[in-house]
């Protein structure tokens, strides 16, 4: 592991909690990755399942690896309109300017709702400005 950040939890949904759970229980191995003999697998022996998975998934891209997965993560999550602060906590970057200029590209276009903020507030000053105010008397 590079850091101590490697080793902090990532919030999941519990169906994929009970997979992980039943793989560890059938493996009988604290690892999610295991060299087949409930050791930690090497990072050698990651990439040469990746290329075998390669061959057996269709879609993958040819040169897909394993860390293409955080990415993958990190798109999946800007898609579904997490904010920079999540992403950049998720995928453990130091800071968001370093999330922004990874994945920046990937977040909407926000034109569109800027110009409905606009335009709501300008629409209500309209309004407010219509309104006539009331002298003390009432008329």
């Amino acid at each position: 592991m590079k850091t101590e950040a490697s080793k902090t939890s990532v919030p999941i949904p519990s169906e994929l909690a009970l997979e992980l759970s039943a793989a560890v229980a059938r493996w009988g191995s604290g690892w999610l990755v295991t060299d087949g003999a409930g050791g930690q697998a090497s990072t050698w022996s990651i990439d040469r399942a990746m290329r075998s998975a390669r061959k057996k998934v269709p879609g993958l891209p040819e040169g897909f690896r394993f860390h293409d997965l955080r990415h993958y993560l990190a798109s999946l999550l800007i898609a579904s309109r997490a904010d920079v602060k999540v992403v950049q906590a998720r995928v453990r970057h130091a800071s968001a300017k370093t999330t922004l200029d990874t994945y920046g590209h990937l977040w909407p276009d926000a034109d569109e709702s800027t110009r409905a903020a606009v335009g709501a507030v300008l629409a209500a000053r309209v309004e407010g400005l219509t309104e006539q105010p009331r002298n003390a008397e009432g008329s």
